[in-house]
């Protein structure tokens, strides 16, 4: 590849943007760092690069999260975005600016988009009846209300579906409801809403989505919505709302996924009006500028339907192509925090180099969207074995030689001029890899050549050459050229492990962000002592990683005295009364789970077999979200044993099984204590 006939690209490219409720964890880094590596390997190539990203600041729940802390929604994303960009940066990822959706420019575009949406005939409304808390005074979106599943009368579900049966329904045909936000019961209130309506839309965004710019199996996916028929798309809250008001609408506030896409503008143009450049090339439609947006499966509608349709009814350019990426788990399974294995950025930077999860996730990552898994074992002897025994070795078996025999000077030339002509010859297909989001097969090619390289060395020898002084001059080339091998692979791997790369730079005396400055070897070049780049990772440290999250969940789990002087709000409201006898007549006891089953066609189900002390007893659980399966076989837990058996789609339920927590993975079965046997009462 000839750097001097290749185009210099003017592109933007942006990650997802991080939710402003909560720290980061080691999912965030499966797109961030994806998206980093596209970043540096672009500017290494010469590109003109605007690598952004911004927080997601707006919604019902950092407004109510807000108050429960007693601060106002402004300080509390202002502090998140704090700690969101020292994680960002301190994992070496190269944003150019880290902006937030509250800020004057997103304020600015949103309203002009919708404006012109609203201009050229696509703003719809219609009144919609949704539940109201008259003691907060607000609407309350769908995860807000709880009560009685119509269908099988569980207690406290959502009104959006229930967790115990499977089911799923309108909000207002739940039972008994109560509001999450007070613990009033909510009533029935009219309210006008605002849509966007995507039928108007509907030819372009066929074209658009075969255009090329999706993944097939996004195009795919895409493909059974267009069958299903798209739906308006609702962009209005009602006050009180944190967020951005709709113009000439009182009381009327954009939904935050309305502002949030925008969101990525706003931070262009933020750094466009900081630098004195003109914004307008890079939303022009005739632009030959280009806009890249990576991000994870879930948000796939939002980006590949509703931002291409805001795009097209403001008159502005569309992405050029949306890159989508699977989620994480970790050791086979879904992160979870009683596991240990729900890992905040912040625990990973306590106790190992970012360089090493950056790498392990660029040997997994590949253009599908299929989840990856972060095996710590497979973590620990990748990193050691890639990076520790095969890249760094390299620079450590020559640098030796060159600084004592040869006074840190290379020779003048290479003992293998045809291997560094060899090693050249991939550096296209790689640059094309990574360019193509197929890291993994990248990744392959570097340590297939980094294998190479070692039995060259391995096969000359230089450590037995040297003892002979007639042979000093072939171990000058040798090592010289094994040196010059390093720096190769290292400018591959820059743009992965940046952290290493820059003590690589030290030793080297070389850039090592420029694509294209391999062609030319480094000869009679002076090069620095070696330090070790980097280190092997120890078990003990994992297992510290995994100690020290279980504690964050415990300190996060204390509980908090919430007083009405703070403003604090309890997440959970306490129930209605009731009096002892009725509380004396729950039959509490101690199982066995002797089996356990994941249940067909059911999101949040497992079944249970349950050892009741000589009785079996069938109960279907809403706990798949926080285990899997076999990690509860042989556990203990309590039982409601004289609960009415409940008949459900999928079986009969003989009782309920007791647990505890917020709900997804924060969820968790009550366990007796040791001594306790099955079929024992609970007193």
């Amino acid at each position: 590849m000839d750097k001097t006939n290749q185009p210099v690209r003017k592109i933007l490219i942006t990650s997802a943007l991080p939710y402003a409720s909560g720290s980061l964890h080691l999912g965030h880094f499966v797109e961030h760092s994806q998206s980093d590596i596209w970043a540096r390997l672009m500017r290494s190539m010469g590109h003109e690069v605007k690598f952004l990203c911004a927080d997601d600041a707006h919604g019902t729940p950092i407004m109510l999260n807000a108050e429960k802390q007693g601060m106002t929604p402004e300080a509390m994303v202002d502090e998140i975005k704090q700690e969101h960009w020292r994680d960002l940066q301190a994992f070496g990822v190269s944003y150019d600016h880290y902006h937030s959706t509250h800020s004057a420019e997103n304020k600015q575009l949103v309203q002009e988009i919708y404006l012109k949406l609203k201009a050229a005939g696509h703003i719809d409304s219609k009144i919609v009846e949704q539940y109201f808390d008259p003691e907060k005074e607000m609407f309350l979106p769908d995860r807000f209300v709880k009560g009685t599943c119509p269908k099988c009368g569980a207690e406290d579900q959502y009104s959006d579906g229930c967790e115990s049966c499977g089911s799923t329904y309108d909000a207002t045909e739940i039972k008994n409801p109560v509001s999450v936000v007070s613990g009033a019961t909510p009533v029935m209130k009219e309210s006008k809403h605002l849509f966007v309506n995507l039928k108007n839309f509907e030819p372009m965004l066929k074209q658009w989505v075969s255009s090329g710019s999706l993944q097939e199996e996004v195009t795919n996916k895409l493909a059974e919505w267009f069958e299903a028929g798209l739906q308006s798309w609702d962009i209005s809250r009602d006050a009180p709302y944190f967020g951005f008001e709709i113009p000439e609408e009182e009381g009327k506030y954009f939904y935050v996924w309305m502002d949030a896409p925008v969101g990525y503008l706003a931070c262009l143009k933020y750094v466009c009006d900081q630098n004195g450049e003109d914004f307008a090339p890079w939303v022009d439609p005739k632009t030959e500028h280009e806009m890249y947006h990576f991000i994870g499966k879930d948000i796939l509608y939002f980006h590949s339907l509703f931002w291409p349709a805001m795009l097209q009814g403001a008159n502005m350019k569309l992405p050029n192509a949306v890159y989508v990426h699977g989620f994480l788990t970790v050791n086979g399974t879904k992160m979870s925090k009683s596991r240990g294995t729900f890992i905040k950025a912040s625990t990973y930077l306590t106790h190992l180099n970012p360089d090493y999860l950056r790498y392990y996730f660029a040997a997994k990552l590949s253009d599908g969207l299929v989840d990856i898994d972060l095996n710590m074992d497979d973590f620990r002897q990748r990193v050691n074995s890639d990076l520790v025994g095969k890249v760094v070795n390299i620079a450590s078996r020559c640098a030796g030689f060159i600084k004592k025999k040869f006074d840190s000077k290379l020779s003048m030339e290479l003992h293998n001029p045809a291997l560094y002509t060899e090693f050249l010859s991939h550096s296209d297909e790689i640059a094309s890899l990574f360019e193509n989001r197929k890291y993994n097969a990248a990744i392959r090619q570097i340590m297939a050549l980094a294998d190479k390289a070692n039995q060259y060395i391995a096969d000359m020898a230089p450590w037995v050459a040297v003892k002979d002084e007639a042979k000093l001059e072939e171990v000058h080339q040798v090592c010289s050229t094994g040196i010059n091998l390093f720096r190769i692979l290292m400018t591959w791997l820059a743009p992965v492990i940046p952290f290493t790369a820059r003590k690589s730079e030290a030793f080297l005396n070389v850039d090592l962000n420029d694509w294209f400055a391999i062609e030319q070897p480094m000869l009679g070049h002076s090069i620095n002592k070696f330090k070790p780049l980097i280190s092997r990772i120890e078990p003990e440290t994992l297992e510290k990683i995994i100690e020290q999250s279980k504690q964050d969940l415990a300190a996060a789990t204390q509980p908090i005295n919430k007083t009405e002087s703070n403003g604090q709000l309890a997440a959970d409201p306490i129930s209605a009364e009731i009096d002892f006898n009725t509380f004396a007549q729950t039959d509490l006891r101690v199982v066995k789970i002797i089996d356990a089953q994941h249940v067909e066609k059911a999101d949040k189900l497992l079944q249970l077999t349950l050892d009741l002390g000589g009785e079996t007893r069938n109960v279907f659980a809403g706990i798949k979200s926080a285990y899997q399966p076999e990690d509860l076989i042989g556990k203990h837990t309590v039982m409601v044993a004289n609960l009415a058996p409940r008949k459900m789609r999928f079986g009969v339920s003989e009782g309920m099984v007791l647990a505890a927590g917020p709900g997804g993975d924060e969820l968790f079965i009550l366990e007796p204590h040791e001594g306790a046997k099955p079929g024992m009462r609970v007193k």
